[in-house]
């Protein structure tokens, strides 16, 4: 048997502590990345390994990062823990080990519930939500697991919780992104920062 490679295999990338594929060194990236790192170092005290996965798409870089911020930190009826508690049952019904970490320490954190993150990831149904809290969460769990099932009745329950149509907008587009983001993660194995499990407990 031959041993020897052939030209199109690609070499097996280096193990590093972000995720399964080799990503450009921090000295390389240009300015405009290493200018938000440092920000990020200054605010939370580490650069989530999502951010520095992108690096490998450098154009795409500064796109994922707007896009989430407007979607998780924007003007929404949704209030930041309400976006975050999506990306956790999300994240939970996608079995996504690197969202259900991060999110779930932004959700104690926001909460100042140092269980609430935890018995989202475990079963939402039995965490401590408000009725409000509850039936979003519920729609964004079928919007994951049975799309095609999502009709008309399911959209009528929220607005009967208080949600208009632009809360409803909010609450697909923060689902969708998360089945997005999940399976990014999950593609890539993206690791959770070590930093994340100490926040909010």
């Amino acid at each position: 048997m031959n041993k020897t490679k052939r030209n199109n295999e690609s070499p097996k990338p280096k193990k590093n502590n972000v995720c399964a594929i080799r990503l450009p060194s921090e000295k390389s990236l240009p300015q405009s990345i290493k200018s938000i790192f440092k920000k990020c170092k200054e605010k939370i005290g580490f650069v989530p390994n999502v951010l520095r996965a992108y690096t490998l798409r450098q154009n795409k870089f500064e796109y994922f990062r707007s896009y989430n911020n407007e979607l998780m930190l924007g003007e929404s009826g949704l209030s930041k823990l309400d976006r975050e508690i999506i990306a956790v049952v999300v994240s939970s019904a996608n079995h996504c080990n690197y969202c259900l970490v991060a999110h779930g320490a932004a959700v104690r954190h926001l909460s100042g519930d140092a269980k609430l993150g935890d018995d989202l990831a475990s079963n939402y149904r039995e965490a401590k939500l408000n009725k409000r809290q509850k039936l979003m969460s519920d729609f964004a769990w079928k919007l994951t697991t049975r799309p095609h099932e999502v009709h008309d009745a399911d959209r009528s329950s929220l607005r009967m919780a208080g949600f208009n149509d632009k809360d409803i907008f909010d609450i697909v587009e923060v689902t969708g992104f998360y089945n997005m983001s999940n399976r990014i993660a999950s593609g890539l194995s993206i690791k959770p920062n070590d930093e994340y499990y100490d926040i909010g407990r």
